[in-house]
């Protein structure tokens, strides 16, 4: 009988680099060919629609319905010009993913015949389906309703022969059940809280934009590979196979040569990303064999949220066309590095980057002081909830696995910026100021060069990194939406920075000058926030229990990690804020436990098929030969020498009788566990019975099959192996 697993392995040898068209242009000619930007508006818009529609985007002003129509008659004209057919309203569920419905550009005319349209009111707004999309208890199954409502500040783009149009996706009754409606609140909160603080030291400022930066990590599988594991297929991650004998010890992979089927891939992948608007920087090899990061430059959040969702919709498409299969899960393979995306997060208007110091003048470090501290002030209030906001079950696998960041926030600021705020905390406040006649007090901070030197990235194991001029938040998983962490951190330091405003305002009420009632209140916070910063080694067990004695939240279990959401503290922000109400929280958690014990549960019905239907049947199967062997070798050289000459096969056969009998009673208790988990009714509950009973039984199980796969004869072993899966031909 022929072995699949050999087939695919011969399959994956044969495959070549797909040759790729590549445009004659230069990347900026072709620069968001597919995306109705506003060269584009410029062209198909009204010169008056144009500069309303510019003052929603730019300023936040309300969408007049007026324009609607205008604006879709030119998106319509585009469109068609690019052989669109269809339109539809796309959105992002709380499944993680993206949705999107897509309907004909046509109506009936009257007249028994069909006319090509699109009207205001269809891309302004639409009532999809929406029952089976997870709500947390807003509404009832049959109470279908949910709508989605156009952000025209995110582009609309060209998908094939779709029009893609970002929307908001909301209940009947106004509850978000999307990512994007509270992310854009939360936007809204941290613009309107830092112009305010922005203009203690700029009155000019306006607004302040949200920027991030992503890094995308991900792995390449060949298909047929792929397909010929069905853990992988059902759940994104092997449950089992034992580590290659060379993986990345050698740390030959990262920033190697990228084999050349996978440059393809890539060149592919950036050119149709460039046509979308996602502005591709960087690409490489990561540390993992089989692994690789995308990057493109900042954008502002909100934007970049969308490209990135975009985006890994877009690697699976264009890795199929070239015989691969994308990994996003955050650990598919055990034993090697797992993927994260760094989110780095910045603060800037339109004169600079608040988190960026130039060192030109005091009032500009001063301002930049402030921001940080703010920042860290957010990070220390909300450790636990930012942990929360990028906790799931698969990146459960990959936080604290001293290849990722700890599962307990803090924040590495490097040298300078540490010393820069040691000396402004304990520094005696007359000698940080000093009279200069009708300017009244004149700030004597030291001054910070415009070139840091120590406090770049020198930390790998902190989790919230400052690194130049900006925050890296490196806890965000690989597969994750951005827009759950952004939600929190801008919310978050939306109230540090009304905070800080209305206790500055406070001593001004009282007759004290600006400058020295913004240092009151920095030097405060500046020794409030301290335990939120770490610049040591955050995978070590002292850190763990420092990191307790500071008050820093610790909790490791993701089911309870997600219970930061309903602590006081954080509803009391969030509303607050305008960004989530209470009711939208708790719902949001019945979304998080359900999905958790979701994906567990699958885990575990797959590993029970596996080792039930693939690994017992193989490892049998085995031992019958070894035993007919034995009984061989009994045979033509008698029963003592015959057992002395078959003393290994004797051994296996017991390893391997040893190891499937604990194997099948592994099983049925985690079958077992399985039902008794299932009657809990409560979400939350249920979510940690999976996670204290039953992942700690497939664990269990995947080290006897581990251990079977070094014994069993390898032309048996049906299931791709590591040293197959992880390097590409």
């Amino acid at each position: 009988m022929a072995n699949l697993r050999f087939e695919a392995v011969e399959e994956a040898f044969k495959k070549r680099p797909v040759e790729v068209n590549a445009p004659t242009e230069r990347p900026s000619e072709f620069y968001g060919k597919f995306v109705f930007n506003r060269s584009k508006m410029y062209k198909y818009l009204p010169a008056d629609i144009y500069k309303k529609l510019v003052d929603v985007m730019d300023n936040g002003s309300r969408l007049d319905r007026s324009i609607a129509d205008a604006v879709a008659q030119g998106m319509k004209q585009w469109a068609k010009e690019n052989g669109v057919t269809h339109y539809t309203h796309w959105f992002q569920p709380l499944t993680e993913g993206t949705a999107e419905k897509h309907d004909a550009f046509i109506e009936h005319d009257g007249k028994g015949g069909m006319i090509e349209e699109f009207s205001g009111k269809l891309l302004v707004q639409q009532e999809p389906d929406a029952s089976s999309f997870p709500n947390g208890g807003i509404r009832n199954t049959f109470e279908a309703r949910g709508y989605s409502a156009w952000d025209p500040t995110s582009p609309v783009f060209i998908i094939d022969d779709t029009l893609c149009i970002p929307t908001i996706f909301i209940s009947y009754t106004g509850e978000a059940l999307d990512y994007k409606a509270p992310l854009l609140k939360a936007l809204r909160a941290v613009n309107v809280a830092a112009t305010k603080v922005c203009q203690y030291f700029y009155p000019e400022v306006k607004q302040v934009t949200s920027n991030l930066g992503w890094e995308q990590e991900y792995f390449l599988v060949d298909e047929d590979l792929y397909f010929a594991r069905p853990d992988l297929m059902l759940t994104g991650r092997t449950l089992m196979g034992h580590d290659s004998a060379k993986n990345q010890q050698m740390d030959d992979h990262y920033f190697g040569t990228i084999p050349e089927r996978v440059q393809a891939f890539m060149k592919d992948l950036e050119i149709q990303a460039l046509e979308l608007g996602i502005p591709c920087k960087t690409r490489h090899n990561e540390v993992a064999p089989g692994q690789f990061e995308l990057a493109p430059i900042f954008e502002e959040c909100n934007l970049a949220v969308d490209h990135n969702m975009l985006l890994m919709s877009l690697m699976k498409k264009v890795a199929h066309k070239h015989s691969f299969r994308v990994l996003l899960h955050e650990k598919p393979f055990g034993g090697i590095n797992g993927s994260g995306k760094h989110n780095n997060w910045s603060l800037s208007t339109d004169t600079g980057v608040l988190l960026h110091a130039t060192g030109k003048t005091p009032i500009d470090n001063l301002r930049f002081v402030v921001f940080i501290v703010e920042t860290l002030m957010a990070v220390y209030k909300h450790n636990g909830l930012l942990k929360a906001s990028v906790m799931s079950a698969t990146n459960d696998h990959r936080l604290g696995a001293n290849e990722a960041p700890p599962a307990i926030i803090s924040s590495f600021l490097g040298k300078q910026i540490s010393d820069l705020l040691d000396h402004i905390e304990k520094a005696d406040k007359d000698d940080l100021f000093a009279l200069s006649g009708k300017t009244g007090m004149r700030i004597e901070i030291p001054e910070i060069p415009v070139l840091f030197i120590d406090n770049t990235d020198r930390n790998r194991t902190s989790p919230f990194a400052f690194t130049g001029n900006r925050f890296e938040f490196r806890a965000v998983g690989s597969e994750a939406n951005c827009a759950s962490a952004m939600i929190v951190l801008n919310a978050a330091v939306a109230e540090a920075l009304n905070n800080f405003a209305d206790r500055v305002d406070a001593l001004m009420a009282k007759g004290e000058e600006k400058n020295s009632a913004i240092i009151d209140v920095i030097r405060e916070d500046i020794k409030t926030c301290k335990p939120i910063r770490f610049d040591g080694n955050g995978y070590s067990d002292d850190w763990k229990k420092e990191a307790a004695q500071r008050g820093l939240d610790c909790e490791a279990s993701c089911p309870i990690c997600f219970d930061r959401y309903l602590d006081t503290a954080s509803i009391k922000m969030f509303e607050a804020t305008h960004v989530l109400s209470h009711n939208e929280l708790e719902a949001r958690n019945e979304v998080k436990w359900e999905t958790y014990t979701k994906k567990i549960q699958i885990e575990a019905r797959v590993m029970g098929d596996l080792a039930m239907n693939h690994i017992i049947p193989v490892a049998t199967h085995y031992q019958s030969q070894l035993a007919k062997n034995v009984q061989n070798m009994m045979d033509v050289f008698g029963d003592i020498e015959g057992k002395q000459l078959s003393e290994r096969n004797i051994k296996i056969i017991r390893e391997i009788a040893e190891r499937t009998t604990l194997i099948e009673s592994g099983i049925e208790e985690l079958v077992n566990a399985r039902k008794v988990a299932n009657k809990i009714e409560n979400q939350r509950e249920r979510a940690i019975a999976y996670h204290d009973t039953i992942a700690p039984k497939m664990e269990k199980i995947r080290y006897q099959i581990d251990k079977l796969e070094l014994v069993v004869s390898d032309e048996l072993w049906t299931l791709p192996k590591y040293r197959e899966l992880l390097f590409i031909r």
